[in-house]
């Protein structure tokens, strides 16, 4: 039998599962989507803790998995990590948690806070994930699960990293969808990401430079589940961030995404729980928009719950 079963194939569950997998478990991913196809794909993907919740929490889990990244950044090419300069606009140290005094480097100025972070290409992350957990004999597989009963049959553990899923699965009706599109341009010389969060809407002005294309944002729709691109709103995203640099306006348009972040109103949920049939489940899901940011922290976590076992 298999030792866990990781429900969920996007960033959270692959990194959970190779956490796992690396402490000579038996582990096997169950995913309806391949992880190209999940909202972990769309992602801008750069650390910072972004729309997450409990703050009291999510400063440790956010340093830890910068550590990763840190150290995966010598290898890009493999990994998907690069380490990135730029700009938060606006932003103050005051502003942000504790965590933000670990941050090396970062230097506050009058246009807002300069620090250089890791930038990930979440599809050769992914990509880079799966193949460290199939080195470190695991599996993924493609099931789609109505109940996590099913899944406890199959393993001794279950390991729940269904994003917005989990709204209807666990059943956890705290779970929203938050809507973010993004346009992908050709880069027209790039090389800085930039953000800047307008507090009074739901729009967000980003980009962040990625092999062959720049990524263009944002918006943060809260309780909107459409998942096809609006044309308006892909032209205000262009708008908004050739304001910043001129030079995008120009740039010709490559494609369009949209993904909807898995907000949970009481923050992360990282807990474990005894199924009525005696197996162990244990839930790692709710991160908002920083899943990448807190992605190595939260799947140490829940590895230490499945350690301890039920009870």
């Amino acid at each position: 039998m298999t030792e866990v079963i990781v429900v969920g194939g996007g960033v959270a569950g692959l990194t959970t599962a190779v956490t796992l997998a690396e402490r000579g478990l038996r582990v096997r991913v169950w995913s309806r989507d391949p992880a190209g196809a999940t909202t972990s794909a769309v992602a801008g993907a750069l650390w910072w803790p972004y729309r997450i919740e409990p703050a009291e929490r999510v400063g440790g889990w956010s340093l830890e998995t910068l550590e990763v990244y840190e150290g995966l950044a010598d290898a890009p090419r493999e990994t998907g990590v690069r380490r990135v300069p730029g700009l938060h606009g606006g932003e103050r140290f005051a502003a942000l948690g504790p965590w933000a005094a670990e941050l090396e480097g970062a230097v506050e100025t009058a246009e807002g806070l300069r620090v250089t972070l890791p930038l990930l290409d979440m599809p050769v992350h992914l990509a880079w994930l799966e193949r460290r957990l199939l080195a470190a004999g695991g599996a993924v597989e493609r099931r789609a699960v109505t109940g996590f009963g099913e899944v406890a049959a199959r393993g001794r553990a279950v390991v729940n990293c269904t994003g917005l899923g989990a709204r209807e699965l666990v059943p956890d009706p705290g779970v929203r969808p938050v809507r973010g599109q993004l346009v992908v341009v050709e880069n027209p010389g790039i090389e800085e990401w930039f953000t800047r969060a307008d507090p009074a809407s739901a729009a967000t002005t980003y980009f962040f430079p990625q092999p062959g294309r720049l990524v263009l944002g944002g918006t943060a729709e809260a309780d909107d589940p459409r998942t096809e691109a609006d044309p308006v709103t892909a032209r205000e995203i262009v708008a908004r961030c050739a304001r910043v640099r001129p030079e995008i306006a120009g740039a010709r348009v490559l494609g369009h995404r949209v993904g909807l972040r898995p907000v949970r109103e009481a923050g992360v949920r990282i807990e474990a729980e005894t199924l009525p049939g005696g197996g162990l489940l244990v839930h790692n899901y709710g991160h908002g928009g920083a899943g990448v940011t807190v992605a190595w922290g939260c799947a140490r976590a829940a590895a230490a719950l499945v350690d301890r076992g039920p009870g």
